[in-house]
């Protein structure tokens, strides 16, 4: 355990050594919810349009920030491998858990800030102050470790240079697409709504709006779908790490 925190410490230095990566997490959700307010104030209000109103803009926005921890996890992970310490690490006591909660571990004080900052944004463009807010910060946990075990598997499998295009274009893809924040998954059809909702992202904005409603029995079984989203992915990362491990 104290060489899993001397590792897991080693990481949040490398990650605050990258402020560009930090500050994209932190200020582009805000930039998102400044345009999309800004839009929603134009749309007639016979139009019916509340997906763009900041009690179900901000928890949804705040969901799809979460997507781009899956890159900097993955970055971080590849570049240590492609180096000589990945080498070094394998020779130590660590075990592949010990790395993937190593590496997990700092970037989840970055999701919770990217939530927080993200929600209290929405309070000069209408969101009201409750302490839902912290209650929504609480939920998007899951959601942040699914996206995080995602970086952890590609990070593992792939080489560096594959995983921009992974997880930094196809996983945003699918959250944002796929997440019912932009339009309502009735749109697409009944197939479209199914695939969707058998994945965590939809639940998961689902869930954080609930919370953020104090509707605390609507977000069952939404939060349960992405817990175990999050827990069948962190064990497929260390089972594969650890056959990684074992390989070299």
């Amino acid at each position: 355990m104290r060489r899993m925190r001397f590792f897991a410490s080693r990481n949040a230095r490398e990650i605050l050594r990258d402020p560009i990566s930090v500050g994209f997490g932190v200020v582009f959700p805000i930039l998102l919810l400044l345009l999309l307010s800004f839009l929603n104030r134009h749309i007639p209000a016979e139009a019916h349009m509340t997906l763009f109103e900041p009690e179900q803009l901000a928890p949804g926005v705040s969901v799809f920030s979460l997507s781009f921890l899956a890159l900097f996890s993955a970055l971080l992970l590849s570049r240590d491998r492609s180096s000589a310490l990945i080498l070094r690490l394998y020779a130590s006591p660590l075990t592949g858990r010990d790395f993937i909660l190593g590496y997990l571990l700092p970037m989840l004080p970055m999701a919770l800030a990217q939530t927080l900052v993200c929600l209290l944004a929405a309070i000069p463009l209408g969101l009201p102050v409750s302490w839902r807010i912290l209650a929504c910060t609480a939920v998007n946990v899951p959601i942040a470790l699914v996206n995080l075990a995602l970086g952890m598997l590609c990070g593992t499998l792939l080489p560096e240079k594959a995983v921009g295009g992974m997880c930094g274009a196809l996983l945003t893809n699918v959250s944002a697409w796929l997440s019912g924040i932009w339009f309502s998954l009735d749109l697409g059809g009944k197939v479209f709504r199914r695939i969707a909702y058998a994945l965590p992202f939809a639940n998961a904005v689902d869930a954080a709006r609930a919370a953020l409603a104090g509707d605390w029995g609507g977000m069952f079984p939404q939060l349960w779908i992405v817990l175990a989203w999050a827990f069948g992915l962190l064990t497929a990362a260390i089972v594969i790490f650890r056959r990684k491990m074992t390989a070299r």
